[in-house]
């Protein structure tokens, strides 16, 4: 009986067809909306008399009332400190390992390990650029929750950014009809700034602090979900149907 051959290697995509790609579009189109909008801020308060952040400070002070924190009614303030909490690290936590732990009983490990060290590794981004910067956050009657670490960039931004648009990409890959793929990734966009802009509302973080996480975190998600596409077309094809 005569030996079945083994499946050819596909040749990697150039990087102009990559880069074609709708989700990489959209992302590319995140990142960039981001990026310039930090520029803007930080342009702003370059060319203004106002010193360092000024633009940032009256910001934040038009979203703080003196006596009573975010302005608002209490509903607000109480719904936003759920929506920021989605971007918090223990929650991102149970997300990924929860998801990690799914994938790899249904024997899709290396899908696993990609998910954990893509999100892994955007921590140790953040916690690198946090360290590395060592800005301070706003003044202390800004907000009324417990902070511990730097402002800049922020964390709870960033790294909503990186798993939320990592899982996106995920579910996004594993449907044909392109209105699935449009609502799963346009739906973790919508969390993304969610959490971001809740950071700035609560008076937690700098607006260029959010700004910089939704940059830097997009930027990684992409650059990493790249990674396995180039690779994964070098590999043996594979059924489409499945995640990379």
């Amino acid at each position: 009986m005569p030996t079945p051959s083994p499946l050819p290697r596909l040749p990697r995509p150039t990087l102009k067809r990559l880069l074609a790609r709708p989700d990489v579009l959209v992302l590319l189109a995140a990142a960039a909306v981001a990026g310039g909008l930090w520029g803007v801020v930080e342009g702003l308060d370059t060319v203004l008399d106002g010193g360092p952040d000024s633009v940032e400070r009256a910001l934040l002070l038009a979203l703080q009332s003196p006596e009573r924190g975010p302005v608002g009614p209490r509903w607000l303030e109480v719904l936003a400190r759920d929506y920021t909490a989605l971007g918090s690290v223990g929650v991102l936590t149970l997300l990924t390992v929860g998801v990690s732990g799914y994938l790899w009983l249904r024997r899709r490990g290396p899908v696993a390990a990609y998910l954990l060290a893509t999100v892994g590794g955007g921590l140790v981004l953040s916690t690198l650029l946090k360290l590395g910067v060592d800005r301070s956050r706003p003044a202390a009657h800004l907000h009324a929750s417990h902070v511990y670490s730097p402002s800049f960039p922020s964390g709870h931004a960033m790294m909503a950014a990186v798993t939320y648009l990592t899982l996106g990409l995920l579910l996004a890959h594993v449907h044909r009809r392109n209105a699935v793929q449009r609502y799963v990734l346009s739906g973790a966009l919508l969390v993304t700034a969610t959490v971001g802009a809740t950071r700035v509302y609560l008076g937690i973080h700098w607006p260029t602090d959010v700004l910089a996480g939704w940059t830097v975190g997009t930027v990684w998600a992409l650059a990493c979900w790249l990674g396995v596409l180039w690779k994964r077309r070098g590999s043996a094809p594979q059924n489409e149907s499945s995640a990379p």
